[in-house]
């Protein structure tokens, strides 16, 4: 009896042992996803050129999209309708595709050609209209974590995380035209940029600690907003001050692989934007910055993860035949 109780334990050891090795072989498996944002953007022309890319990017094996923002232009209709068009295109993609907010979404609806709309009404129609469950769009579903379900963050929706292999992911929602911020106008003026910048910086330190928490190999945050580009050093008048800030602290604290993607100005890019040390000019080197195609060039980018490579992430520009 006990030499059966031995052999059952060995094999119960073993089968544990081979069990969990392999869990950690599919936590460490490579995998692909794809980005793009800033498209479609001259509506209507550019539907049928949307759709290019949605069946081109159907055929990749991608484990999931991820949309950072400004699925119009600035002076297209930010209509129900021009937004439940999109929400339905969202749809279509074959895998998950996550989506973040851009200031042509709401931020600059006030303008004539848009609709002529109050931006922080079509801020709330757009949470009510892409954000009302915590999961991605696309045929099939990925499951996300949600900054509402924080007690002192209900309102933004918009903000979301989820682990794929040994990789954080998560959104936070940032946009162009400084972020809408006006350094001029009083604090009152201000409130929804107050309010939505103190939640991203709460939201961002959450990402860092959960996956400090859990061992993740890597961080990947995606985000409307160009940061860093020409102009954007505006010092206090800056909407983006305490993201960047907050974006270095963590990255430092972290140590491992950080990937920033972002949209906005619509132009393929790869950098390293955060200075480690001013004086000395030294380069955040763990911090990588990838900006996306956008506007007239609907093409898209491709990050393939490779645990192997201690950069982590390879990144491969996808353009779209056609296009």
């Amino acid at each position: 009896m006990l030499k059966s109780l031995k052999v059952l334990l060995s094999v119960l050891v073993m089968l544990l042992f081979f069990s969990n090795g392999n869990a950690q072989n599919v936590q460490k498996e490579k995998f692909t996803f794809s980005v793009f944002g800033d498209l479609p953007y001259y509506l209507p022309d550019d539907f049928p050129r949307f759709e290019n890319l949605i069946k081109q990017l159907n055929t990749v094996p991608s484990s999931f999209n991820i949309h950072v923002g400004d699925f119009k232009s600035s002076s297209t209709p930010c209509s129900d309708d021009a937004f439940l068009k999109m929400k339905n295109y969202f749809g279509t993609f074959k895998k998950p595709l996550i989506y973040t907010p851009g200031d042509n979404e709401w931020t600059d609806c006030h303008k004539k050609d848009a609709g002529a709309f109050k931006p922080e009404e079509r801020l709330d129609q757009i949470r009510r209209m892409f954000f009302s469950s915590p999961e991605s769009f696309g045929i099939e579903k990925l499951p996300l974590i949600s900054q509402s379900s924080m007690p002192s963050f209900k309102k933004f929706v918009e903000n979301n995380r989820w682990d794929y292999g040994k990789i954080a992911f998560a959104t936070f929602h940032a946009v162009g035209s400084n972020n809408n911020f006006l350094p001029s106008n009083t604090t009152t003026f201000n409130q929804e940029f107050y309010e939505r910048d103190a939640a991203n910086v709460a939201w961002i330190k959450e990402v860092f600690k959960k996956a400090m928490e859990n061992q993740m190999a890597g961080i990947v945050l995606s985000t409307q907003a160009d940061m860093f580009g020409e102009n954007k050093d505006l010092g206090e008048a800056s909407g983006f001050i305490n993201i960047v800030k907050t974006l270095k602290e963590e990255s430092m604290a972290f140590g491992k692989p950080v990937l920033l993607i972002n949209g906005d100005s619509h132009r393929f890019l790869i950098d390293k934007p955060i200075l480690q040390d001013k004086k000395n000019r030294k380069t955040l080197m763990n911090f990588t910055r990838l900006q996306g195609f956008g506007e007239s060039d609907m093409h898209a980018v491709t990050v393939n993860i490779n645990y192997e490579n201690p950069n982590l992430f390879e990144i491969n520009q996808f353009i779209i035949e056609g296009n």
